[in-house]
């Protein structure tokens, strides 16, 4: 059985190309991109070093759990905390998966 992940990703507008740039040169073979909103405090701009701005992107990306380390360290070198976009990323497990090419439950 195929494992999965899902890496999702908040970068400051204009920057979701990036993101997918870097993930597709890691393995990744697409996303999903989706306006969202940031909120935070100025403790939490001086305890990470960001600065927090309302308008974000979302960035989720389905990869197989093999690429999910390559992938995630892509999009840190290309849109990370350190960059313009001050991105930040996790992953989260997935446990099924319905409606792709790969997938097993049409067997």
């Amino acid at each position: 059985m195929q494992k999965f992940e899902v890496i999702i990703t908040y970068v400051n507008i204009g920057f979701s190309d990036a993101v997918m740039d870097a993930a597709r040169d890691a393995g990744a073979h697409g996303g999903t991109v989706i306006h969202a909103r940031g909120t935070g405090t100025k403790d939490m701009e001086s305890k990470y070093g960001i600065v927090i701005t309302p308008e974000k992107e979302m960035i989720m990306i389905l990869v197989d759990a093999e690429i999910k380390d390559k992938v995630m360290s892509s999009i840190y070198k290309s849109a990370g905390l350190g960059n313009d976009g001050q991105g930040i990323a996790f992953s989260l497990p997935v446990n099924d998966v319905v409606g792709l090419k790969f997938d097993e439950t049409k067997k």
